[in-house]
C-alpha cells in the first residue's frame, strides 16, 4: 500500500481518515475500526499483514496502524442537518484563520477547488445541540473519501488554533458510496473529553435527509 503526497493530513504524513478507509478496504466494506499508531507516511511503499478480520499496517518493522472488522456500528444521531444548513455552516466557519493544517486534504483551507474536500466545519445555526457540518459534493466515488470526509469534521467541535488535534482512532460504516457531483451534508457533534483525548461522532447525509454513512472517533490534543 502506498499513499500518495496529495494526501496529506499535517504536513509530511497523511491524513488519517484516508489512510484509515485504504485500510479498512483490506477488511471489506463492512464496518471497521482503525487505530494509528504513527503518522502514516506518504510515498513510501508500507505492508499490509492481515488475519482473521484484522490487519497491520507497517511501515518496515514500524508499526504504523491497526484496523479490525466490526461487527456493526451503531452510532446515536442528532437530527439531521439539510444540504443547505450544512452549506451556510461550513461558508461561516470560525477555523478558517489560525487553521493548525492548512493544506490538510481533508479540510485545508488552503487547498485549490479541485484539490481536496474542503470539509471545513462551521457551527450550525439554529441548533442548540452543538452540531457542526458542512456541505459535500464528491468529485469521485470512494470508499476512502468517505472515510477522509468523516474524519475531519468529527475534530471541529473541539479544534483550537493554539491547540492541534490528531486521530488516534476512527471507527466507521459505510452504508452506500455517493455518486460523483451529488450533494451532501457532512455533520459532526462532540461526545466527551478526558485528559488530551477527544471523542466525537460524524455522519454523512444526502438531500433527502438519508445517513449513508457514520463515525465515532477518539483524537488527541497535541501538547503544547
Amino acid at each position: 500500500m502506498r499513499i500518495g503526497a496529495r494526501f496529506n493530513g499535517p504536513v509530511g504524513s497523511a491524513n488519517g481518515g484516508y489512510a484509515a478507509g485504504r485500510l479498512a478496504a483490506f477488511l471489506g466494506d463492512g464496518p471497521a475500526e482503525v487505530t494509528l499508531r504513527l503518522p502514516p507516511p506518504l510515498e513510501r511503499d508500507l505492508t499490509v499483514d492481515g488475519h482473521d478480520g484484522a490487519v497491520e499496517l507497517r511501515d518496515g518493522d514500524a508499526l504504523v496502524a491497526e484496523g479490525r472488522r466490526l461487527d456493526g456500528l451503531d452510532v446515536e444521531m442528532p437530527p439531521p442537518v439539510s444540504v443547505e444548513a450544512a452549506r451556510a455552516a461550513g461558508a461561516a466557519t470560525p477555523l478558517r484563520e489560525g487553521h493548525p493544517f492548512p493544506t490538510c486534504f481533508g479540510c485545508g483551507p488552503d487547498r485549490a477547488e479541485h484539490d481536496g474536500l474542503h470539509c471545513l466545519c462551521g457551527p450550525v445555526q439554529g441548533r442548540s445541540d452543538g452540531v457542526w457540518a458542512v456541505g459535500w459534493v464528491p468529485e469521485a466515488s470512494a470508499r476512502e473519501l468517505v472515510w477522509a470526509a468523516l474524519d475531519c469534521p468529527s475534530a471541529a467541535p473541539f479544534l483550537q488554533p493554539d491547540r492541534p488535534l490528531v486521530l488516534g482512532r476512527i471507527a466507521a460504516r459505510v452504508d452506500r458510496v455517493p455518486e460523483p457531483g451529488e450533494p451532501l451534508a457532512v455533520m459532526s457533534w462532540a461526545l466527551g473529553e478526558d485528559g488530551r483525548k477527544r471523542a466525537s461522532a460524524s455522519a454523512l447525509v444526502d438531500a433527502g435527509g438519508r445517513v449513508l454513512a457514520a463515525a465515532r472517533a477518539t483524537w488527541i490534543a497535541l501538547r503544547a
